[in-house]
């Protein structure tokens, strides 16, 4: 005679709810650092309202200064992108981890999915953490050459409208249509290049990671100019991204969004 399962194993058991919650959760909590800004100067609600204060009043001053460049800094802001990075891209991420652990349950039908999905998300979740280091170093170069302001958006006109129209470029490129493929269809490349225990899913997951860092990395570049902790460009990014890899015309939607860049950002230049 079997044994009643306890509340703990029936919970367990629905593996695919309790995936589905901790996504939630660790999105969530992204969401909440990035808008209490901890370690900045400034929270994101307060730096957004620096940022869109020039334009709201043509007051181009602000109270908040430009931080000397240290170790400890430098760390704040790696942690600082990366928790944003998770915040914006996990949710879009969600039903490929949830795909593998799905992939997973059924190969390994005596082993719990949740320690595979758990690396596999680390893994793709790594692949950002390489992205925030990059995005680090740029955002000491721009304020090393004066062209990044106390709110952590890019000063120079020219270089905004470069940024806008190499984003737009980029949105048409192969490259970038590949690496949307594989986002919004991961099930080939799962199953292809899937790789058992934990080790293997988190190589599996840093793959995947790859191809959606090729897929929205010139995107989220855009941050520098619209401001790097400007909520409405974190918000619309996000969403945008989201829309991109779920909607069923979410091919089409990022090619007009790249020649709207396109032209935003030949108009930014020439006037």
């Amino acid at each position: 005679m079997e044994s009643t399962p306890s509340p703990v194993e029936q919970v367990l058991r629905r593996d695919r709810l309790v995936v589905v919650a901790a996504l939630v959760l660790v999105a969530a909590l992204a969401w909440v650092y990035t808008l209490i800004g901890v370690g900045m100067e400034m929270n994101a609600l307060e730096m957004t309202y620096s940022a869109s204060a020039p334009i709201m009043t043509g007051d181009s001053t602000t109270s908040m200064s430009v931080p000397q460049w240290s170790v400890g800094h430098a760390t704040i802001m790696l942690t600082m992108w990366w928790v944003m990075m998770v915040a914006m891209m996990l949710p879009s991420a969600a039903p490929t981890i949830l795909l593998a652990a799905a992939i997973n349950r059924r190969s390994n039908s005596d082993q719990l999915p949740y320690g595979p999905a758990g690396f596999f998300a680390a893994g793709y979740l790594l692949a950002w953490l390489c992205f925030s280091a990059v995005a680090v170093a740029a955002q000491w170069a721009l304020e090393n050459g004066g062209q990044l302001s106390a709110t952590m958006q890019v000063t120079s006109a020219q270089l905004t409208g470069g940024l806008l129209l190499a984003a737009g470029l980029w949105q048409l490129t192969p490259i970038k249509h590949a690496c949307l493929r594989h986002c919004r269809s991961p099930v080939e490349y799962l199953t292809r290049y899937r790789r058992p225990g934990n080790r293997g899913a988190l190589v599996t997951g840093m793959g995947h990671g790859t191809y959606c860092l090729g897929c929205c990395w010139f995107l989220m570049a855009l941050l520098f100019a619209g401001g790097i902790m400007n909520l409405y460009w974190i918000v619309g990014l996000a969403l945008f991204v989201l829309a991109e890899k779920v909607l069923a015309r979410g091919v089409w939607f990022g090619r007009v969004s790249g020649v709207g860049l396109i032209f935003v950002g030949t108009a930014t230049l020439l006037l």
